[in-house]
């Protein structure tokens, strides 16, 4: 117990650093990353790949059923995701690993219960 005491004291300062309000000189805030585009440059038998950030578009990209009630609905995902996207998935998740509420979400009632499935499935898959 005296040694969590003893690091929590210690990391007090890194927690103020982090939850420190807007208007203040906070080491914790990152630039913006931007967009990169990989240019590939040939120089006789050399061949140089590098990554040069670009403009950020201005807009997101429209999706192909803006009338869809979800955000699985609206993207046309509606049978296609199993337990194995892990990506997908680890949206609707915690970190402690439990399920992220609806309201939170936004997602219908169906596609929460299929999602809620998949995620107890790649839990016991170990994914």
């Amino acid at each position: 117990m005296a040694a969590f005491k003893t690091l929590v004291s210690g990391c007090g300062w890194l927690l103020r650093g982090l939850l420190a309000g807007p208007g203040t000189a906070n080491w914790a805030r990152l630039p913006a990353r931007g967009f990169r585009e990989v240019v590939e440059i040939q120089e006789g038998k050399t061949t140089i790949i590098e990554g040069r950030i670009t403009e950020s578009p201005r807009e997101s990209p429209n999706p192909p059923n803006p009338s869809g009630q979800c955000p699985i609905c609206r993207w046309n995902l509606k049978h296609k995701y199993d337990y194995v996207d892990v990506l997908l998935l680890s949206q609707f998740i915690r970190p402690n690993g439990g399920m992220l509420p609806r309201k939170i979400t936004g997602l219908c009632q169906e596609e929460h219960r299929k999602i809620e499935e998949c995620v107890k499935m790649a839990h016991r898959a170990g994914t």
